[in-house]
């Protein structure tokens, strides 16, 4: 099976090819969401940047420059703007939606586990935008520094500095549950 690349779907989906686009979308909109539900803390919202995500590669398509990063990279970085002037505009409405419990048997464990992903959850949510977005690319989403630099729109530097003062600051928030919570609720 030949694997075609997000550049040339983004080629193709410019030369009118609608198959294109939707492999793309299929492609990348679950890490799209997921980053804007880490965000945001919302559902709703990481639905709603989702879909406006890709109506802005289809209106604005022509922006994306191969040079400063990869395709990924182009659609984190609309999503972030799309984040940020969500979260200034709704600042007061934002809250921690709790995730539904699955059933396995053990309710007790399953109540402890929830309170522990919703603790890092706040947590996340509670850092300032700039290391949330390095903590949310970086360890959530497993972008590549690169990536993730080009969608903050930053040096890489300041990516691994502010992913590391995040971590640090989760560090601090959670004791010792940072790092063994964050994988259980990607």
């Amino acid at each position: 099976m030949i694997v075609i690349d997000d550049q040339e779907l983004l080629g193709r989906m410019l030369g009118g090819d609608e198959d294109a686009f939707t492999l793309l979308y299929r492609r990348r909109q679950g890490g799209i969401y997921r980053f804007a539900l880490h965000m945001t803390g919302n559902a709703a919202v990481a639905e709603d940047v989702t879909q406006e995500v890709f109506m802005m590669l289809i209106e604005c398509r022509e922006r994306f420059e191969p040079a400063r990063g990869s395709v990924a990279a182009f659609l984190y970085g609309i999503a972030r703007n799309l984040v940020l002037r969500r979260i200034e505009k709704d600042r007061a409405s934002l809250e921690t939606e709790i995730a539904d419990l699955a059933c396995d048997g053990d309710l007790l464990q399953d109540l402890t586990r929830q309170e522990t992903i919703d603790q890092v959850r706040r947590a996340v949510l509670s850092l300032p935008a700039v290391y949330r977005e390095a903590v949310v690319l970086c360890d959530l989403q497993d972008m590549n520094y690169l990536d993730a630099a080009a969608a903050l729109d930053c040096p890489v530097g300041t990516v691994r500095s502010r992913l590391s003062r995040g971590r640090s600051m989760l560090a601090q928030k959670l004791g010792g549950k940072a790092r063994s919570a964050i994988g259980s609720w990607g």
